[in-house]
């Protein structure tokens, strides 16, 4: 994990994050879905961790900003399509709900985890660190 933390800081900290989502479900007015139609998202209960401890020879680190992106999931989608999307569309993505989602420190794919809720704000409890390779 700290060889990836040290990758990921000689990159470039200026990356915004974002979330890529890009294929609306049922095209035009015939299919179109709505969000009501949408299952809705029953998170688990979570109980918050106190952080971990920062060895002696990172502590000058401690204060880099990296940026951390959580992603949900990802598809494709014709400008067309894009073009319609609107208040109420709805964009399928290529996870299920309750799948692990990913997590990227400076555009390096880092660890997998759950998306909870904690005290009405989104967060991801850390199940997985992926290693250099993956």
């Amino acid at each position: 994990m700290l060889a990836t933390v040290r990758a990921a800081i000689d990159e470039s900290h200026n990356t915004a994050a974002s979330l890529s989502a890009s294929k609306a479900v049922g095209q035009g007015s015939a299919g179109a879905a709505r969000l009501a139609d949408a299952a809705p998202f029953v998170p688990p209960s979570v109980q918050p961790v106190g952080p971990a401890k920062v060895p002696e020879d990172l502590r000058f680190l401690s204060d880099v900003n990296l940026n951390v992106t959580i992603e949900l999931g990802r598809t494709r989608m014709y400008v067309e399509d894009v073009l319609r999307l609107g208040p109420g569309a709805v964009v399928e993505l290529d996870k299920l709900a309750g799948d692990p989602v990913d997590v990227y420190v400076n555009n390096r794919h880092v660890a997998r985890g759950e998306v909870l809720v904690l005290n009405d704000n989104f967060c991801v409890r850390i199940n997985e660190i992926l290693s250099l390779t993956e």
